[in-house]
């Protein structure tokens, strides 16, 4: 049976993560984001290296920098295993094999140059890729293939040419310790 999901909704949380409602997406990327429910996915290749993308200038938030692999938000009833392998499928065109739950807690709140706000619970995730990506231009300007200690090392010079949560995500997972 197939589940049609309404990807048009996020999933709003209270401070305790827990859900209290739903919203179009579109209304709550703004100056007053409400808490809502997100992911990040870092996807790594074959040969060890991590998909980074560079968000497509179109975005409302974060246009055109750089980030982790693709995130997302579940849409209300959907799983957020679920939600990741549909994002890697639209954004990427990827299947994703191995797929771990890295930081279940991860939480941030960051300001876009324009004024917006994300505001989220946003699990991460890591995964491999199976097949090679094909970027959706929608949501992916351009990617690319970089050993994780060297994004690791970019992350700590000039974190300005990063999304936020990014930064962040690195400093808490091990897959990008400079050694």
């Amino acid at each position: 049976m197939t589940v049609t999901v309404d990807s048009s909704l996020v999933v709003l949380l209270n401070d305790a993560g827990q859900p209290i409602g739903t919203a179009p997406k579109a209304s709550v990327h703004c100056a007053e984001t409400p808490l809502h429910l997100g992911f990040s996915c870092h996807v790594l290749l074959d040969d060890g290296r991590v998909l980074v993308t560079r968000r497509a200038l179109s975005k409302r938030t974060f246009a055109g920098v750089w980030t982790n692999t693709f995130c997302g938000h579940p849409a209300p009833g959907e799983s957020v295993e679920d939600a990741v392998r549909r994002h890697a499928r639209d954004e990427l065109g990827l299947e994703l094999a191995g797929l771990e739950l890295a930081l279940p807690d991860f939480r941030y709140k960051a300001a876009d140059a324009n004024g917006t706000v994300e505001y989220e619970i946003c699990p991460v995730y890591v995964a491999r890729a199976v097949g090679a990506p094909a970027a959706n231009p929608d949501e992916v300007a351009e990617f690319a293939a970089v050993a994780p200690a060297e994004l690791g090392a970019s992350l700590q010079s000039t974190p300005w040419a990063f999304s936020p949560w990014l930064v962040e995500q690195a400093k808490l997972l091990p897959l990008y310790a400079v050694r």
